[in-house]
């Protein structure tokens, strides 16, 4: 198969026609100009001259005219042709570089990155949006790879639990009874309910939720969220209380707010121990924003931890039993489903013991509500703190 000429051929290809064109033309139209335009000065000077010197004038003087503009056509014409060169060059090796990092993406190296060339506001766009892309794909690698880590470690302990359980009833020395049958449906279980979590918090971050989104009255969510909790907060001892005031709605999708509040209210439980508290309140700080609150008394969070809390399968505490944890990425999906609704959430801590706040920020719209709710548990704290940046 031939090799089809390169951009850089092609562009001076292209400007070496043109200039010989210019060039040819030049000389063309002073061949048959100038020696006339010379003749009639003659004349109107009054010089006299017999036909034959004047006939040897006029040649001179054509003869010098195309010998001078010949030289100075070459010598522009190589000028001309050295600059178009060189900035075929860099626009060759622009392309190329470009052309080289997509080959790289495909291949799935996203580390390489374009210079900028400095031939203009165009080309820097270009190789800024390739930069971009190749950044994205690698941060979308980075988190597919450490997502797929962490979902296999967190299936490993599940996983072990069954089949050491099945050794056993195969050995003989566990029996296929109700004890035996709670642990295996608890194993699997927590393998379903860790699929469908990593489903979920996949498509939230992919904007592919579909949500119904509709005026909802935050004390509404708030209300709802406290009865379904109820029960889990009474079996372990620790007090939900809540607190609504006047508030705009939001537009929201109670179904997802319900699985946010549900997941935040689960993570207080998990780490408030029994004789502790939690508080759901909702507040309006900003007309044009709405703040739905989770605080506990329980364990707290150390600063450090503060920016990873809602990061995929990450622990405060790593020594902490997977018994007593979800699935890993609950806060990650409820930091996915609020953001979905245009809206952010962000944790506060004083630090280890001390309790925790989770803030879920959501746009109000312009209709308020004034319903009242269940007072606030006496001599309760709430630290109020500050949404994620939207």
């Amino acid at each position: 198969m031939t090799r089809s000429p390169g951009l850089a051929t092609r562009l001076l290809a292209a400007q070496s026609l043109v200039l010989l064109a210019g060039a040819l033309t030049t000389w063309l139209v002073a061949s048959a100009v100038a020696p006339g335009i010379f003749r009639d000065h003659l004349q109107r000077a009054g010089v006299a001259h017999t036909a034959a010197e004047a006939g040897h004038v006029e040649d001179a003087f054509a003869s010098a005219l195309l010998i001078a503009l010949a030289v100075a056509l070459l010598v522009s014409v190589i000028i001309a042709l050295t600059v178009t060169w060189y900035f075929t060059r860099r626009v060759q090796r622009s392309v190329l570089a470009v052309a080289v990092a997509a080959s790289e993406i495909a291949e799935g190296r996203h580390g390489s990155r374009v210079p900028s060339p400095a031939l203009g506001v165009e080309f820097d766009q270009l190789t800024g949006t390739v930069n971009q892309l190749t950044q994205r794909l690698e941060g979308v690698e980075t988190t597919r790879r450490r997502m797929l880590a962490d979902l296999a470690h967190e299936m490993r302990t599940p996983l072990a639990t069954i089949d050491a359980h099945l050794e056993a009833i195969e050995d003989g020395v566990r029996a296929l009874d109700d004890p035996t049958l709670a642990v295996l449906r608890g194993s699997t279980q927590r393998l379903g309910r860790l699929a469908q979590d990593v489903t979920a918090v996949s498509r939230a971050e992919e904007g592919q939720l579909g949500l119904s989104l509709r005026p909802t009255n935050p004390a509404t969510l708030v209300v709802d969220a406290a009865q379904s909790a109820q029960a889990a907060f009474h079996t372990k001892g620790v007090r939900l209380a809540t607190a609504v005031v006047k508030t705009p709605l939001v537009s929201a999708d109670p179904e997802r707010m319900a699985q946010v509040l549900g997941n935040l209210l689960d993570n207080a439980l998990r780490h408030t121990p029994a004789g502790g508290t939690v508080c759901l309140t909702t507040s309006s700080p900003d007309p044009r924003w709405v703040e739905i609150t989770v605080a506990d008394t329980g364990e707290g969070i150390a600063r450090e931890a503060l920016d990873h809390v809602f990061d995929r399968f990450y622990r405060a505490d790593p020594a902490r039993t997977h018994d007593r944890g979800g699935s890993g990425i609950g806060l990650t999906i409820s930091r996915a489903l609020t953001e979905a609704h245009g809206g952010g959430i962000a944790a506060r801590s004083p630090g280890k013991g001390a309790g925790a706040t989770f803030v879920v920020r959501l746009p109000g719209l312009t209709v308020t509500t004034d319903q009242p709710g269940p007072p606030t548990v006496p001599g309760s704290r709430r630290r109020r703190g500050r949404a994620a940046p939207i």
